[in-house]
C-alpha cells in the first residue's frame, strides 16, 4: 500500500472500539468528580460504574495520574472553546470590549462547571504531579493566549514595554524576560506583570463566586464582574502609551 493510502487509512476496528472505550471512560470520571468532587476520584469506582475491573481500565490508562491529565486537558479545552465561543457570538452592535466578552465566557463556564472548575484551579489532588511541559501545560497557554490577544491585540512590542507599571526589581525583571525566550511573540516584562495582574484579578472574582463568597451579591454577580473587568481593563490600557518615541 502506498504511504500516501496508509496515512488517510481509517482507524481500524480494534482501534475504533479502543477509542469508544477511552471515552466511556473519561465521560464516567468527569460524571464521578461532578457527583462526588475532584478529591474523590476512584478508579475503582469509574470502573464499577462502566461495569469493568480496576485492571481492565489500566488497558486504557496506566496510572490515576493519566486520567486526571486527560481530564484536566479537556477541562481546559472545554474552558477555551466557551471563552471563544464567547467571542465568535457576539453581537457586532455591543459596545463591550472583547476582552470582557472573553473574561464572562471563562465566568459562565466555571459556574456552570463548578466541579471542572475546582478540578483545574481548586485545591490540587493528592500525590497528582502533572507532567512538565507536557498536555496540561499546553492546553493552559492555548487559553491564556486567547486572553493574551484580547488584552493587548492593538498594541505594539515597543508600546508594551514602555507600559507605566511600578518599578519592576531586576531579579523579577530577568525571569519574566526569560519565561519564554524562543517565543518571538512574547511580551515584553511590564507587559507580562499587567498580564499576571489582569488574569489574577479575573480569577479571583471567578473563585469567589464559584466556591460561594460572593453570595450575598445574589442575583447581580454578573453585573459586579463585568463592571470589575471593564474598570480592570481602563485601568491597563492607560498605562500603555499611544505613541512611542524613537
Amino acid at each position: 500500500m502506498p504511504v500516501d493510502e496508509r496515512a488517510t487509512a481509517p482507524p481500524s476496528l480494534r482501534q475504533r472500539r479502543r477509542a469508544a472505550a477511552t471515552r466511556e471512560i473519561v465521560d464516567a470520571a468527569e460524571l464521578h468528580i461532578t457527583e462526588h468532587g475532584p478529591a474523590a476520584l476512584s478508579l475503582r469506582a469509574v470502573a464499577r460504574s462502566l461495569g469493568m475491573t480496576v485492571q481492565a481500565l489500566y488497558h486504557y490508562f496506566p496510572s490515576r495520574d493519566a486520567l486526571v491529565t486527560e481530564l484536566i486537558v479537556e477541562a481546559y479545552d472545554d474552558l477555551a472553546a466557551a471563552v471563544q465561543t464567547a467571542l465568535d457570538t457576539v453581537a457586532d452592535d455591543t459596545d463591550l470590549p472583547r476582552l470582557v466578552v472573553a473574561a464572562e465566557g471563562y465566568r459562565r463556564w466555571a459556574v456552570a462547571h463548578p466541579e471542572r472548575f475546582q478540578l483545574l484551579y481548586g485545591t490540587p489532588l493528592r500525590d497528582y504531579a502533572a507532567p512538565v511541559e507536557g498536555p496540561t501545560t499546553q492546553a493552559m497557554r492555548r487559553m491564556s493566549a486567547i486572553f493574551q490577544h484580547e488584552l493587548f491585540g492593538g498594541f505594539t512590542a515597543e508600546q508594551l514595554a514602555a507600559a507605566d507599571t511600578p518599578a519592576l526589581s531586576s531579579p523579577l525583571r530577568a525571569h519574566l524576560a526569560h519565561l519564554s525566550p524562543d517565543d518571538p511573540g512574547a511580551l515584553p516584562p511590564p507587559a507580562t506583570a499587567l498580564l499576571l495582574s489582569a488574569w489574577g484579578h479575573m480569577h479571583g472574582l471567578v473563585v469567589l463566586e464559584v466556591f460561594g463568597h460572593t453570595s450575598f451579591i445574589g442575583d447581580h454577580q454578573a453585573e459586579i464582574f463585568r463592571m470589575g473587568m471593564r474598570t480592570m481593563l481602563t485601568d491597563i490600557h492607560s498605562r500603555i502609551p499611544a505613541h512611542v518615541s524613537r
